[in-house]
């Protein structure tokens, strides 16, 4: 299996609203790919409908060469950060995990390996409704982690995060790319992006209007902050 993500000719509407317009784009294993845009740009939406959450009207949405109903275990092929909330409140950041390595056949040994890694092994124990908001992050990375993916889509995972967090993320998601895999990630953080990604996917009105080397992006317009602005006004 190929470690791509491939999105193609994507449309959906909701109502007379529309959320996608012929979205178009691929992200390539061993390097991650920024995904920028304004609030109500199509990310969440493309984001959704790539792991089978929202069902595109048209198009097509592939991780590893297939749709993501079509995989078995699918977190052994794509690993998601979408919502830090999606958590129960009275279960524990250890429980959390085991159950989602449950459903997929993951040994357990595999949880406890991420809680360190994560940071929260301390806190495996602890409810969830007593997470912080940048612990839900940390979490959450774990459980995107967790069948050792391929692929990662991660949706606003800097949110939450102390100066340290950053500087933990950062070297994590630069680790995995370097491994080969495919990293996905929406951000509003153009500085941290430009330092980060080694390639963006601007969108607005659920159109890609760029989609270059960030490098490129950074000699053409200055930074990559100003390259959003000037292609999304």
């Amino acid at each position: 299996m190929e470690a791509t993500i491939e999105v193609s000719g994507l449309s959906k509407r909701y109502g007379s609203t529309v959320a996608l317009d012929r979205m178009t784009f691929r992200v390539t294993p061993g390097q991650v790919t920024g995904f920028v845009g304004p609030n109500g740009a199509g990310k969440s939406t493309t984001m959704r409908i790539l792991v089978g959450l929202d069902r595109a009207d048209a198009g097509t949405a592939k991780v590893g060469d297939r749709s993501y109903h079509e995989l078995v275990r699918p977190m052994t092929t794509v690993g998601t950060l979408l919502d830090a909330a999606a958590i129960h409140p009275a279960r524990t950041g250890r429980n959390h995990l085991l159950w989602l390595a449950q459903s997929q056949r993951i040994p357990a040994g595999r949880v406890d390996e991420l809680l360190e890694e994560v940071g929260l092994a301390g806190a495996a124990r602890r409810r969830g409704g007593g997470y912080s908001l940048g612990m839900r992050q940390r979490l959450g990375v774990a459980a995107a982690l967790l069948g050792d993916p391929p692929i990662l889509i991660l949706d606003e995972p800097f949110n939450g995060l102390d100066p340290a967090g950053f500087v933990w993320m950062r070297d994590l998601l630069r680790r995995r790319a370097e491994q080969g895999r495919a990293v996905l990630v929406a951000s509003h953080l153009m500085g941290e992006l430009q330092d980060l990604a080694g390639h963006v996917v601007v969108v607005a009105g659920g159109r890609v209007v760029a989609d270059a080397p960030t490098r490129d992006m950074r000699d053409r317009y200055g930074s990559l902050e100003s390259a959003y602005l000037e292609l999304v006004r």
